[in-house]
């Protein structure tokens, strides 16, 4: 299935492709900030409808993950970095999705403040 999201002035908006099956909630510095719910696909599977230009990125920690915003609206819909196997991904802010029920969906719970 493809799912189409953005970012809250649209600026950044993009494609999807997978099945959302469920979704992943972090405790991190960030994550617990943020609030996003999580799901993650091969980085081939996303595909951005907007310009690459639009993307303003923030990385900490080991810096290996890139934290896709708005710089306009301050909005986070996605993230890029490698899986422990090397493989592209793409962690795909499920709240910026179009016509997602999140509360039909199981919630995984991830202790990466630990990690």
């Amino acid at each position: 299935m493809t799912y189409k999201g953005s970012c809250h002035c649209g600026r950044i908006a993009f494609e999807a492709e997978g099945e959302l099956q469920q979704v992943l909630a972090c405790n991190c510095s960030m994550c617990s900030r943020r609030g996003s719910l999580l799901w993650f696909v091969p980085r081939q599977q996303l595909r951005l409808l907007t310009p690459a230009e639009n993307l303003s990125t923030y990385t900490f920690n080991k810096h290996v993950i890139q934290h896709r915003f708005c710089a306009k609206c301050g909005i986070h819909p996605f993230g890029e970095g490698t899986d422990p196997s090397g493989k592209a991904m793409a962690a795909i802010n499920a709240r910026c999705l179009e016509g997602v029920d999140l509360a039909s969906l199981p919630v995984h719970h991830f202790d990466g403040r630990s990690s």
